[in-house]
């Protein structure tokens, strides 16, 4: 059998789970008024379908001092059981197990929403919050400890077969085993046996309330990456300790502090896949229970050679099932090529979050509305004839909902490939794999047989030659030059010139970032590795400011820094006289020119709407999706493309 590590069943203290695939915690804001909802039952219940071995739930909160963003779950209150057992009896529904992950979030925390002191183990301002926090008292550890038994206690009572105690990445346990954040002087202080005192209170504590029934496991950071944080040979040392104690289960692991270096906890693209193993992989080797690993696994082949060459008993994939529920089934019976693999891209899913969105997925508009249906076969009686003019992501979502329902599709595009801005996103350094939503689409368009015709331009005479039942048109957006550049400049072009090699800047490179996210970024590495000499200016107060949103922006200022671009702030273009650019200075009101062989345009683009038009005001039946409707990015482009391919009756 294929992935014979990966398909073998595993023991965690009571519980067996059927393959080695884990759905591990993360937020996903699905929670109203601190209670779990009917979306997060439905969101679980798709991947336990799909074929998960393992399910363990994002944090659910042990104490009313502890409420660092507004919709989390506050498990110690009653009033979240029935939730609980909504969720429990929705995913074994599919026999598959399910853990509910319990954590105090300490001085990684704001006193927004509480109105109440933060507690932590030492008066340390995290980097994030900047909330000093109130360092507790033994009786309040106590209280801390009380805490989690009693979210314990909801979460067996809500039929959870464990307990997951999130002590890694942003956890008030965390804080104490961390020398970073721990600079008590009392036995919870000092030595590692000493700040791994609160932890093993808390393991007692819960085991005793759960009993040998449910499984208990903990979480444990293996490199904080900030300095004086706990290390790898640390968390081998936590995880001795852990397992001496007898009450334990299984370990899980984790890389970073949620609230320091966050980009190495959910890396993007430009983190290799795998780039955490080393901590599973030492902490085995020191116990005998099993270990998970995480790191950013996109197919089943990375997780199994993982497991294959010892490094972990589990693996956790989450952004994977995000974005393709059927992650595991998919992979096990041979449908790799099938599989919508995560684009690690951090727009719907991550990005969401640090703007207190729920939970989404940039590729699966399903993923966030599962609750809803959206995404659902809905097979028609009547099949209509469906033309869709354009093959980026617009297009092909809309092509693949309408033939989903059975509905007779043909795509029309332009251009001898497919994929629009998104084929030429994909060409730049280290965004190869951005271009895996357009595979995604072409493969599902492939299974539900959808027509594909590359070189064919529409206009309204064709439609009237063709005559379908439904027009979408998803025609895009094209360049558009601001009025500040001379009609006769040739050397300002818009990065995609550059990008399609219509354009070949060299010499001294001016890039304006005026849309502050990867398009300015990613030509000036371009441009940088082909030998320029390349400045960004931007209006902003930062060069691709939208970069912080999905963690991509430490990793552009160490690329950034290492191939000598430059990045200059509160700029705005006001004028061009030759070569020479004349840009405001926001802050003083004076002006700076800058004289460079070329300028490159990272700027809104226009929408291309005249087909949508014309069939319209000519009576067809005629709807636009994606970038023709108003320049933005992918996300919104897929769920356009499938409000409208659903919508064909």
């Amino acid at each position: 059998m294929a992935y014979r590590y990966l398909w073998s069943p595993l023991r965690l203290g009571p519980v067996e789970t059927r393959n080695r695939i884990v759905f591990s915690a993360h937020l996903t804001n699905y929670a109203r008024d601190g209670k779990p909802t009917e979306q997060h039952a439905a969101y679980y219940a798709a991947r336990a379908a799909g074929g998960t071995g393992l399910i363990i739930t994002e944090e659910h909160s042990t104490h009313p001092t502890d409420w660092p963003y507004e919709k989390l779950i506050h498990g110690f209150h009653r009033d979240v059981i029935p939730g609980y057992r909504r969720i429990t009896d929705a995913v074994h529904r599919h026999r598959v197990p399910i853990f509910a992950q319990i954590n105090h979030n300490g001085g990684q925390a704001s006193s927004m929403y509480s109105r109440l002191p933060v507690w932590a183990p030492s008066p340390v301002a995290d980097p994030l919050f900047r909330e000093v926090p109130k360092a507790v008292t033994l009786a309040e550890i106590g209280e801390i400890v009380e805490g989690y038994a009693l979210v314990a206690e909801h979460c067996a009572e809500g039929g959870f077969d464990g307990i997951e105690l999130q002590c890694s990445h942003s956890s008030i346990v965390r804080g104490f085993l961390s020398p970073a954040t721990n600079h008590r002087t009392d036995h919870y202080g000092g030595s590692l046996e000493n700040r791994t005192r609160l932890l093993v209170e808390i393991v007692a504590a819960v085991r005793r309330v759960i009993g040998n029934g449910l499984a208990l496991g903990v979480r444990i950071c293996g490199d904080e990456l900030i300095e004086h944080g706990t290390t790898i040979d640390d968390a081998v040392r936590i995880a001795e300790i852990v397992e001496a104690t007898g009450h334990v289960d299984y370990i899980n692991t984790s890389i970073g502090v949620a609230t320091a270096s966050l980009f190495m906890i959910e890396a993007s693209m430009h983190v290799p896949p795998g780039y955490a193993m080393f901590i599973p992989s030492a902490i085995r080797k020191a116990v005998d229970l099993p270990v998970v690993g995480v790191g950013r696994f996109k197919d089943p082949l990375q997780a199994e050679r993982a497991l294959a060459e010892g490094h972990c008993d589990l693996v956790g994939v989450v952004r994977g099932q995000i974005a393709d529920p059927e992650f595991a089934a998919k992979a096990r019976a041979g449908a790799t090529d099938e599989t919508r693999l995560c684009l690690s891209c951090n727009q719907e899913c991550v990005g969401r979050m640090g703007l207190n969105r729920w939970l989404g997925c940039i590729e699966n508009p399903r993923t966030g509305r599962e609750a809803l249906g959206v995404g659902t076969v809905r097979l028609t009686s009547k099949p209509q004839d469906v033309m869709v003019v354009g093959a980026g992501p617009a297009g092909l979502q809309a092509a693949i909902a309408a033939a989903r329902n059975g509905h007779r599709v043909t795509v029309h595009e332009r251009d001898t490939e497919v994929g629009g801005q998104v084929r030429l996103a994909a060409t730049v350094p280290n965004r190869a794999e951005f271009g895996d939503l357009v595979r995604n689409q072409l493969a599902e368009c492939r299974r539900l047989g959808v027509r594909i015709e590359l070189g064919s331009a529409v206009w309204p005479g064709l439609v009237e030659e063709r005559r379908p039942d439904r027009v979408i048109v998803a025609t895009g957006a094209e360049p558009q030059r601001p009025w500040w550049v001379p009609a006769e400049a040739e050397h300002v072009v818009d990065v995609r010139h550059v990008l399609d090699g219509s354009a070949a800047p060299f010499g001294d490179v001016v890039v304006v970032d005026e849309i502050g996210f990867h398009h300015a970024t990613s030509v000036a590495e371009l441009l940088a590795d082909r030998g320029c000499s390349v400045e960004i200016v931007t209006p902003g107060m930062v060069v691709g400011q939208d970069l912080g949103i999905t963690l991509d922006m430490e990793q552009w200022w160490i690329r950034a820094m290492a191939k000598g671009i430059v990045q200059t702030t509160d700029l705005v273009p006001m004028g061009m006289e030759g070569r020479t650019l004349t840009l405001l200075h926001h802050p003083t009101g004076g002006n700076v020119t800058r004289t460079p062989d070329w300028v490159v345009l990272a700027v809104p683009a226009h929408p291309v709407e005249w087909l949508y038009h014309d069939l319209r005001a000519a009576g067809w039946s005629v709807e636009r999706v994606g970038d023709c409707v108003a320049p933005r990015r992918a996300h919104a482009a897929v769920v356009e493309g499938e409000r409208a391919g659903a919508a064909v009756a």
